[in-house]
């Protein structure tokens, strides 16, 4: 068998795959809560309520590449105890911009509803950091400008309604060498959208 009949039955699911696929983008609004890992004795960190805004852009039917853009901000109490009696306790706020390169799949595809999974690596940008109430001095100049991580989440779609959970663990250390907090320390998120679906099949 020569090439050309090796390569027509790939060129044609490929050219079918193109022609049916199908677009829709998803507006999303949500909640997260961001950590920061391997605490220690003189630090110690714990989850606060953050926001996140953006889009995502699904390609495909039930099998599709899912990328997307989102701003957000997130909040983490830290915990600074340099002796056994006393301790100081702020809240960080990062405002960050992520970007997502996820693969989705439909576990149930039906008209009006829809059970997903998606996973894939995303990247987050640090804009700004700052502090509540300025216990702290969190200075953006000790924190790495960007972290890239692993995602996965799970969504409901209800006709156009669609909900998501899901969490973003990071592959990069928050804080420079230098840093004076937890240098080993990576972020990890959980967070649940709200959006509508533009497009698509119905």
């Amino acid at each position: 068998m020569n090439l050309r009949k090796l390569l027509l039955p790939v060129v044609t699911v490929a050219a079918t795959g193109v022609a049916t696929a199908q677009f829709a983008v998803n507006p999303q609004v949500g909640i997260n809560f961001t950590n920061l890992t391997n605490n220690n004795s003189v630090y110690t960190s714990s989850a606060a309520l953050g926001f996140q805004l953006g889009a995502d852009f699904r390609l495909g039917d039930r099998l599709y590449f899912q990328p997307g853009a989102y701003f957000g901000r997130s909040a983490t109490y830290i915990k600074f105890t340099p002796l056994d009696t006393t301790f100081i306790e702020d809240n960080l706020i990062r405002t960050t911009a992520k970007v997502k390169a996820l693969l989705g799949y439909n576990l149930v595809h039906g008209d009006g509803f829809k059970l997903r999974v998606n996973v894939g690596p995303t990247y987050e940008a640090l804009l700004s950091v700052d502090s509540k109430d300025d216990k702290i001095d969190f200075n953006k100049k000790d924190y790495n400008g960007g972290s890239f991580n692993m995602d996965a989440g799970l969504g409901v779609d209800l006709s156009i309604i669609t909900l998501e959970t899901g969490v973003s663990y990071g592959l990069s250390n928050a804080y420079k060498d230098e840093g004076k907090l937890l240098p080993d320390s990576k972020y990890f998120t959980w967070y649940a959208t709200l959006g509508v679906v533009i497009g698509g099949s119905d």
